[in-house]
């Protein structure tokens, strides 16, 4: 399992992130409304967990660990918001 709690209440996305992640994802942002969630040491999370990342709202903490997934990421971002 890649989805992770740290002490801190922070959800952790730690290695490859396939589509089995998706739903504990969703669960733990339920579950902990608010929560920010760490993918800096994530790696090719699968299109499941980008949506559930995306559904919530959620603007993970740092970089993601996935070169392109950052870059198309952060490009998506600027799009929503009339910048692209």
């Amino acid at each position: 399992m890649t989805v992770r709690r740290a002490a801190d209440g922070t959800i952790l996305l730690v290695g490859p992130c396939p589509v089995d992640d998706a739903e504990p994802l969703l669960q733990g942002l339920l579950e902990a409304s608010g929560a920010s969630v760490d993918w800096t040491k994530c790696q090719k999370p699968h299109t499941a967990v980008l949506q559930v990342l995306m559904a919530a709202g959620v603007v993970p903490v740092g970089p993601c660990g996935d070169v392109w997934i950052e870059e198309w990421w952060r490009g998506n971002d600027r799009e929503t918001q009339g910048q692209g």
